[in-house]
């Protein structure tokens, strides 16, 4: 009775073992909190597949993602995408993610400087915290014939398309409109008072302003019809909208500004309390291979900092981008810095004022 008792003990230790064992294989996953079009569903597949890795995602923006990221001190996601502008900041303040082991990415996958400028912009205090994934610029879209002369984010104003614009109460319309009143917000960063004497003018421009926008937009669907409707003939928005646009009706593209379009770039992020880290740089190292990057541009309509994806982009898609972006026009592209901490405080307020004027 005795050796029995011992082989069933035996026997249930063993399958309780393998169990578990299924069990944590089953289980593996990696949280992902990204943007609307960087993890479509044949990648997630096609990676599911190759790894064995359950990808589950949560579609999310920057003041979002910091927002989740701060409830939880970092936790609840692997992985996460804010831009290269949220990370040295929000760890100073908050201490949301984690340092990244670079050497676990495969380098030769990116495009070296952008890799190399991501990896300077998002360090803190000597680790770097974020690599580059998708870029793109947010500008003017425009209805070219029938607001030919809107060139710069001032033009908005204008008598000529009175009541026929739109722009988000968000941190873009700021800084645009401060490099187009002749002003350079970036090169304030450092100095807090001339930051906030700089968006006290930039508020005061907007309020005068407010009677030529038909509608602040909150999502890009939303613009999308107000301009195919006609309602609205030029907007601050992203070239992907525009481009979108330019499929239906060859008037309306975007066009950067004369003062610069304004550069972002997504990254990859390690949130400080990550579950699996291993899983979060596979999925990075599987994204950034030229064919799958060349995917996430035909899903979010940017291209990436994926070294040879843009081989294997839609060529109507090269096109639109040359049309809108001769090399000048790239060369003046004002890439977002890190936002120093407080910055956004001061932000916030301006753009309250705004919305209550």
């Amino acid at each position: 009775m005795k050796r029995t008792r011992s082989s069933f003990l035996a026997t249930v230790t063993a399958a309780s073992a393998l169990l578990i064992a299924l069990g944590g294989a089953q289980a593996e996953e990696l949280r992902l909190l990204t943007w609307g079009g960087y993890a479509p569903d044949d990648v997630v597949a096609m990676f599911e597949e190759e790894t064995g890795i359950d990808v589950q995602v949560t579609l999310s923006n920057n003041e979002e993602m910091i927002a989740k990221l701060r409830a939880t001190d970092g936790g609840g996601f692997d992985l996460a995408q804010p831009s290269q502008d949220r990370i040295a900041g929000a760890q100073e303040e908050y201490g949301i993610y984690k340092p990244m082991d670079v050497s676990k990415i495969n380098g030769d996958l990116f495009i070296a400087s952008m890799l190399e400028g991501t990896k300077k912009n998002t360090a803190y205090d000597g680790e770097v915290y974020g690599v580059p994934h998708v870029w793109g610029t947010s500008g003017l879209v425009v209805d070219t014939k029938k607001a030919p002369e809107v060139k710069d984010y001032v033009d908005l104003c204008s008598d000529a398309v009175a009541g026929k614009v739109s722009y988000r109460l968000k941190r873009p319309t700021l800084i645009g409109f401060a490099f187009s009143m002749g002003m350079d917000p970036f090169a304030a960063y450092g100095d807090t008072a001339a930051y906030q004497t700089m968006m006290e003018k930039v508020g005061e421009k907007l309020i005068e302003c407010k009677p030529n926008v038909k509608a602040y937009w909150t999502g890009g669907d939303a613009l999308i019809n107000l301009l195919r409707s006609g309602e609205v003939v030029a907007a601050m928005a992203w070239d992907t909208g525009g481009w979108k646009l330019n499929e239906e009706n060859p008037d309306i593209t975007f066009v950067a500004p004369a003062s610069g379009a304004l550069g972002w770039i997504d990254t990859f992020v390690l949130p400080a309390k990550t579950q699996n880290e291993e899983a979060a740089y596979k999925w990075i190292n599987f994204v950034m291979q030229p064919e799958i990057a060349a995917k996430i541009t035909a899903s979010a309509g940017n291209f990436t900092a994926s070294k040879g994806a843009d081989a294997f982009a839609e060529e109507a898609l090269k096109t639109r981008f040359q049309g809108s972006f001769p090399q000048e026009a790239i060369d003046n592209i004002k890439w977002y810095p890190p936002v120093p901490a407080g910055l956004e405080d001061i932000e916030g307020k301006i753009l309250d004022r705004v919305q209550a004027s």
